[in-house]
């Protein structure tokens, strides 16, 4: 149980060094602002760490845009806030140089590829949806329904304050399982570049007892995944085909509880 918890830490103080400048366009002044350069837990979510870039650039748009929505960009493909920084990350730089280059927009706001985050409150519901989905599929979202709305904030505000033990006091509830059974189903999120996530219902063990693997949910919702040179990553690791995704859901899930896996094909490595 202590390497178990100690595997949690190490996914929780996971952290991506991300450099953001402002869009070109964007500017109002002769000469660039310097770039603004932060470390973001892979756990969260831009929204809830962005305020001091926001406010780093402001000094340098129009006044008309002063209330305009910031929006990121990483080479050219706008970023979706409600995907885990650690997924965006491994979807789209994949750590080959760092620290990962971003620009910061705020004006022509991609309607059609983002949704709107006015608030933290949004970032929250947003969190809160997650996390009773991936209940429902887990324990028929009997864990979540029983808790009283207490330790939904304790879990939210673990989050957004990066408390490990705050957030794992509630969670660890969330995570409960017999050994003989697992979970009713595993919640995952298969996502490839440029496409939506594949979600579908998986059980961690088959009819005769088998622990079902990665290996397994790849060969079953992506049956091309056996290029040489593919990676799959899940918490910035190269995950081993052969791991039972109940250990994956209970090691290396998100805070929403779900095990967000990103499938990079070898031209995008």
């Amino acid at each position: 149980m202590a390497e178990d918890r100690e595997i949690l830490r190490e996914v929780w103080d996971g952290r991506v060094a991300v450099c953001v400048q402002l869009a070109s366009e964007d500017c109002n002044t002769l000469s660039a602002p310097d770039p603004y350069y932060l470390m973001v837990p892979r756990l969260s979510y831009f929204p809830l760490v962005t305020d001091k870039v926001r406010k780093h650039f402001l000094r340098f748009i129009t006044t008309e845009l002063n209330d305009a929505e910031m929006w990121l960009e990483s080479d050219g493909t706008p970023l979706k806030w409600h995907y885990p920084v650690g997924v965006l990350f491994d979807l789209h730089c994949g750590g080959a140089s760092l620290p990962w280059n971003l620009t910061a927009h705020f004006s022509h706001f991609p309607e059609h590829e983002l949704i709107k985050c006015s608030s933290r409150e949004v970032v929250e519901s947003h969190f809160l949806s997650s996390l009773k989905e991936a209940d429902g599929l887990k324990h028929r979202g009997q864990i979540i329904t029983n808790m009283q709305s207490k330790d939904h904030k304790q879990l939210w505000m673990g989050l957004c304050n990066d408390k490990f033990d705050q957030f794992w006091a509630i969670n660890r509830k969330l995570m409960d399982s017999t050994p003989e059974e697992g979970f009713k189903h595993i919640p995952f999120r298969l996502h490839l570049p440029c496409q939506p996530p594949i979600q579908r219902l998986i059980r961690p063990l088959t009819d005769d007892g088998r622990k079902v693997t990665l290996g397994d949910l790849l060969q079953e919702f992506l049956p091309d995944s056996s290029n040489e040179g593919d990676r799959v990553v899940i918490q910035g690791i190269e995950a081993p085909r052969e791991t039972p995704l109940q250990w994956l859901s209970e090691h290396l899930s998100h805070p929403d509880n779900f095990l967000h896996i990103c499938y990079i094909p070898t031209q995008m490595s």
